[in-house]
């Protein structure tokens, strides 16, 4: 019998589907609600929306997990960083008015700086590995500039990234590995982020939970046989992104009204 295995190329497809499907529920799902279900149950709708959250914690794992793949397969690192800050900024505006309603909102960056600080972060500490302290210093530093610029997913964005490449080949430690940053790198994100506003770590462990749906991820990560596939063009990949949430934002919008 024939072993199952998909490429990467259908990694990032799914990737890019559960995402769009989170930011559905995150963007626009309240509005659709208001405007054509209004006679629904509310615990009903809690209970799609909370689903719908759901299926969107994988896309970020499998982003992760491409983005390591991606930086050890590019001709080019430095490149691979510069695409990174590129879009990061490209990216902000759309991000800010479809969670933020707002042109720009400092409270939170898109995920594309997480991204960012996690390559930036493989790319020196590959070129100083030779120099241990400086190697040791840097994801501490990218994790720092990740909570003070408040990123999406934080420092357990960039420790993810990290250990899905220092784990490569290694499908075991990357399961491992990649549960521990998922929970007890968003314990402490929300402990970060919420810190003062009256929540306890009870609160903020059973939130963590909620993040675990991501392990579904690593069921697609088990059958990545390591080949590219067929690939969409560079542009339509790194600005579906942007392009997904003014689309979304647009689409509020016009409901709202």
């Amino acid at each position: 019998m024939k072993k199952i295995s998909i490429s990467g190329a259908a990694i990032k497809n799914i990737a890019y589907v559960t995402m769009f499907i989170d930011h559905f529920f995150a963007v626009l799902y309240w509005t659709v609600t208001e405007r054509f279900f209004t006679g629904a149950e509310p615990q009903t709708l809690q209970s799609v929306y909370r689903a719908g959250r759901a299926v969107g914690r994988v896309s970020f794992v499998l982003f992760a997990f491409m983005i390591a793949e991606g930086f050890a397969y590019t001709r080019n690192r430095a490149r691979y960083c510069m695409l990174m800050a590129v879009f990061a900024v490209l990216s902000e505006v759309p991000f800010d008015l479809a969670f933020s309603n707002v042109w720009f909102d400092p409270k939170s960056q898109n995920i594309y700086f997480t991204l960012f600080l996690g390559v930036a972060a493989l790319y020196l500490m590959e070129r100083w590995k030779d120099r241990r302290l400086l190697q040791a210093a840097v994801p501490v530093l990218a994790c720092v500039f990740a909570a003070l610029l408040r990123t999406d997913y934080m420092f357990m964005g960039v420790l993810l990234i990290l250990v899905f490449y220092y784990t490569r080949g290694k499908f075991g430690w990357q399961v491992l590995a990649g549960s521990v940053v998922l929970y007890a790198g968003i314990v402490a994100v929300y402990t970060v982020r919420y810190f003062g506003q009256g929540y306890t770590m009870a609160s903020y462990a059973k939130s963590g939970l909620r993040e675990m749906y991501g392990l579904f991820a690593f069921v697609l990560l088990g059958l990545y046989h390591g080949e590219k596939g067929k690939r969409m063009p560079k542009w339509l990949a790194y600005g579906f992104y942007p392009a997904h949430l003014l689309l979304l934002y647009g689409v509020k919008l016009l409901l709202a009204a």
